[in-house]
């Protein structure tokens, strides 16, 4: 789903029939949807319900990360500096998390190396990605790597800010009055929506607007809008500037 010339012609929300693609969305309702797969609730079994296994406090090997492991590796990530210097999407104290996984095996470890958790944060007071690697069994944080002008898939707290953005804006009009044309009601919020979404790139566009020049560098998302238990809106001419919290259109 990349916003080419014919998305940048889109000039208002128009109500879609047809499902999209999936979302590159990251953050903790996807960060371990193996994880989740591997625990499903009941396993039918010769027409009976059985309960799942229950999760063990560690994991073993290559398996998933567990609750508590990715809870360990969570606290012990965000230092008392970068909870007090970084912001959050909606501009509170803290970096925004975007993901936690299982770190790839170093191929010079032993066979016995320690497990060791991904955790990727987003400070908005300075555009920066922070990922911390994280030994999930000593809960120390092995290595801090800060990076610019690099943007992962976005969390799902940074599609509903960004919704909540779209539906404030001017440019969502459309997205509104599309809304009441498909349900009867005013959207009034974010909830009311089922959201997906990705980072927008603007070499993906032939002309960039000069409001949205910056990102890259910013954190930019398009976000895709569905009404819940109804049709999709098409909002991908419209991109969110999370860093200025602004938002523009293509085309």
């Amino acid at each position: 789903m990349v916003a080419g010339a014919a998305v940048a012609a889109v000039a208002t929300a128009v109500l879609v029939g047809v499902a999209l693609p999936g979302s590159e969305a990251g953050g903790s309702g996807d960060r371990q949807a193996n994880a989740a797969a591997a625990k499903q609730d009941a396993i039918a079994k010769d027409g009976v319900v059985e309960a799942a296994p229950e999760e063990g406090a560690k994991g073993i090997g290559s398996d998933p990360l567990t609750d508590e492991e990715i809870e360990r590796a969570e606290k012990a990530s965000v230092s008392g500096q970068l909870r007090s210097s970084a912001r959050d999407v909606e501009g509170d104290r803290g970096p925004q998390l975007l993901s936690t996984n299982l770190s790839e095996p170093d191929p010079t470890d032993s066979g016995d190396a320690p497990r060791r958790a991904e955790v990727v944060y987003y400070d908005y007071k300075k555009d920066t990605v922070i990922t911390k690697t994280v030994n999930v069994e000593t809960g120390k944080v092995d290595e801090t790597v800060t990076t610019k002008n690099v943007q992962p898939p976005p969390s799902q707290e940074e599609l509903v800010e960004g919704a909540r953005l779209l539906i404030a804006d001017p440019l969502g009009k459309g997205l509104k009055k599309d809304f009441k044309h498909a349900t009867g009601k005013a959207l009034t919020g974010p909830d009311q929506l089922q959201l997906s979404g990705m980072v927008f790139r603007k070499e993906t566009v032939k002309r960039v607007p000069s409001d949205l020049t910056e990102c890259g560098k910013h954190r930019c998302l398009q976000v895709v809008t569905k009404v819940k238990n109804g049709p999709w809106i098409d909002t991908r001419a419209l991109v969110v500037d999370l860093s200025t919290r602004t938002v523009g259109r293509l085309g």
